[in-house]
């Protein structure tokens, strides 16, 4: 094959080439750099394009930190919520009064910047007019507005030291939505048509959900005293498994949708947050029970939940920007298609 291959819609061309017949029909490159031996190409590297060069699938408007940001603070005040509702019931006040004033901080800092991504204030009621089963939006709209006001509510009660039992009850609310909260966001990216956020839609939520439990563990064990931070410590510890765990099973992965979480920027995150968790939850393990490792391992962790949060996002507007995330699984799809249509005729 001395050209690519032209046709209507995503197909091939060479890469930063001129025409076909201007190039050597057999061109021999060894790969992968180097003089040891290793696979030689026989044709000129080829890339994928589209009509015009215009994108296949659109890329999401949300901006960036807004949205990262918003991803993180949900998280963490979810899952502090919840750690708020079990050290109240375990007789822990200043894990409690922790747990309550970082879910309730996080909760509005959130709206705050999901408010400036839409742009107007008013859009954000506008989301509360519909509520629709089908769509993850629509329900994280009214997961995030009733945790918001319960966790909100509470953290100034609690500031105050009015209504002890409205903060209690406050409190149980907030916990209950904490949960899907928490994991409500990993549903929502995996439902567009994103290819890295589509592909791995069976695993986004956990990445999340461990994510959540490793930053709001870590914030309120960095910031409430050791003697009653037991609990923290243990949230922290089992999200940073459960968020490295499923991290590699992606990034591990041999779907080509995993290829952006490894390269360029979104690269660099991962493999940041991945050294941040891996090193807070270690040193929760082995020094969580002092001062000092709970506010560095609290510190680590909550810093790989927000990088983490931020190559996932950077990973998916990557997958967007080429053609090959979306044509390469197409035509695998397709081909299966056909190879299960023979057996079937056979």
């Amino acid at each position: 094959m001395t050209g690519g291959i032209t046709s209507p819609g995503a197909g091939w061309r060479q890469a930063d080439r001129g025409p076909a017949t201007q190039q050597p029909a057999r061109k021999r490159r060894k790969r992968g750099g180097g003089r040891g031996r290793g696979e030689v190409a026989m044709v000129d590297d080829v890339e994928f394009t589209s009509y015009y060069g215009r994108q296949i699938v659109k890329t999401p408007v949300w901006k960036s930190p807004d949205v990262p940001l918003y991803l993180f603070l949900g998280g963490a005040a979810g899952s502090s919520a919840i750690l708020g509702a079990l050290a109240d019931v375990t007789d822990r006040p200043a894990l409690t009064r922790t747990a309550r004033l970082t879910a309730g901080g996080g909760s509005i800092l959130s709206v705050v910047f999901l408010i400036h991504d839409l742009g107007r204030p008013e859009r954000f009621l506008h989301m509360l007019r519909v509520f629709k089963v089908t769509s993850p939006l629509s329900v994280g709209t009214y997961i995030l507005a009733p945790f918001s006001a319960a966790a909100g509510a509470t953290a100034a009660v609690e500031l105050l030291g009015w209504f002890p039992r409205l903060k209690r009850f406050g409190g149980a609310v907030a916990a209950v939505f904490g949960g899907p909260l928490a994991t409500y966001t990993g549903v929502l990216l995996a439902n567009t048509a994103v290819p890295s956020w589509h592909e791995f839609h069976s695993k986004l939520p956990f990445v999340f959900g461990g994510s959540a439990m490793a930053a709001g563990g870590g914030i309120c064990m960095a910031l409430t005293p050791v003697g009653e931070a037991e609990p923290a410590r243990k949230m922290a510890i089992l999200g940073a498994g459960i968020e490295l765990a499923v991290i590699r099973g992606i990034e591990g992965s041999d779907r080509i949708e995993a290829e952006p979480y490894h390269e360029g920027r979104p690269g660099k995150f991962m493999r940041a947050a991945r050294a941040c968790t891996a090193a807070g939850a270690g040193l929760a393990v082995v020094g969580g029970r002092r001062r000092w490792g709970a506010v560095a391992s609290g510190t680590l962790l909550a810093a790989g939940s927000l990088l983490t949060r931020f190559g996932v996002f950077e990973a998916g507007i990557a997958s967007t920007k080429d053609p090959k995330y979306i044509v390469i699984p197409q035509r695998a799809r397709m081909a299966a298609q056909v190879a299960d249509k023979g057996l079937w005729t056979l």
